[in-house]
């Protein structure tokens, strides 16, 4: 009798080759899916080729803002996840038509082929926001609810994992500058969640062994100052820096010049952002809407920092340590 060997799903995961994209293709390909990863310039999604095994990984050319090119993109698809997103504009990325444009045409490209739908959010996102990256993350979750009922939608606080770009940032300006500033006053809390705890989340939904329909806001053991989050930072990095708070009218001043490079360091939006607790809300606690809802035990940054951070130590990974401390 023969055997009929069964084709493995194929997920497509727009925004795949990004900080948290690469660890949830990682996750999807150990699982045996086929992975394609739509994204603008597929010729500099090279590193996702090792995730997996030959053949296994596709990249192909796709832009949310052209719908044409998502449609083609989820042809044949079994999953849809979309991670795209902005920190800030820039020529023809916008908020608007990255978070919600972006976010309605993944959704409805999925709808029209009957692939299930994850979406990525962010803790913070509301419609009434005066922060225009909080209220259009908001407008997208919106859109994918309404164009697909039953996706399911993740709301993470702060990433850190190997690539991130907050502890990451902050590390490598603690080796250049006396100071860390303090935006504020550094009270705004967050809850750090570990991008690998994000990626075995999404795989579960593709998975389906999430129920749709929902919101699930992640984050992870301990809920952290800003300021806290430097101290523990300094702490691993070995360095001593002074922590300067900076009033909410100077950081505006900042981000108002700083917003003018290519590349800003801090916008008056990501300004408005910090004025607003990102933690986990008591209503996601209690309808076991988190992690810990889901089974998944999130990994805490003392566990996690230092396995990426020793890098920004005086002396890398050869620092040395004084007598009677152990490794």
């Amino acid at each position: 009798m023969t055997e009929i060997l069964q084709i493995p799903k194929l997920v497509v995961v727009f925004g795949g080759s990004g900080f948290v994209g690469r660890h949830i293709v990682r996750a999807l390909a150990k699982r045996g899916y086929r992975i394609r990863v739509p994204v603008r310039r597929p010729d500099l999604a090279g590193h996702l080729q090792p995730l997996g095994n030959v053949g296994q990984i596709q990249p192909v050319q796709a832009n949310v803002r052209m719908r044409w090119s998502v449609d083609r993109a989820v042809q044949g698809a079994d999953h849809v996840i979309n991670l795209v997103a902005i920190l800030h504009e820039g020529g023809r990325q916008k908020f608007n038509t990255v978070h919600e444009f972006g976010s309605r045409a993944v959704a409805e490209a999925a709808r029209s082929v009957g692939a299930g739908l994850t979406h990525i959010s962010a803790l913070g996102a509301d419609l009434n926001a005066e922060s225009d990256y909080a209220r259009t993350k908001a407008l997208g979750e919106k859109a994918v609810l309404e164009t697909s009922p039953d996706a399911v939608i993740f709301r993470p606080s702060i990433i850190f994992g190997p690539e991130d770009s907050f502890f990451n940032r902050f590390a490598d300006m603690a080796r250049y500058s006396p100071v860390l500033p303090l935006i504020g006053g550094g009270q705004t809390k967050f809850q750090p969640v570990y991008v690998g705890d994000v990626a075995e989340a999404v795989a579960r939904s593709v998975e389906g062994k999430i129920k749709g329909g929902q919101i699930y806001e992640l984050g992870g053991p301990q809920v952290l100052t800003f300021k806290q989050c430097m101290e523990e930072l300094l702490t691993v990095i070995e360095r001593k820096r002074l922590l300067v708070p900076v009033p909410w009218w100077v950081a505006n001043l900042q981000a108002s010049i700083l917003g003018l490079l290519p590349n800003p360091l801090l916008t008056k939006d990501q300004v408005l952002q910090l004025r607003q607790h990102n933690i986990v809300s008591e209503e996601a606690n209690k309808a076991n809407r988190t992690l810990a809802g889901l089974d998944i035990q999130p990994q805490s940054i003392g566990t996690i920092l230092p396995s990426y951070l020793w890098r920004f130590r005086a002396a890398g990974q050869f620092q040395r340590k004084p007598a009677g401390i152990a490794n």
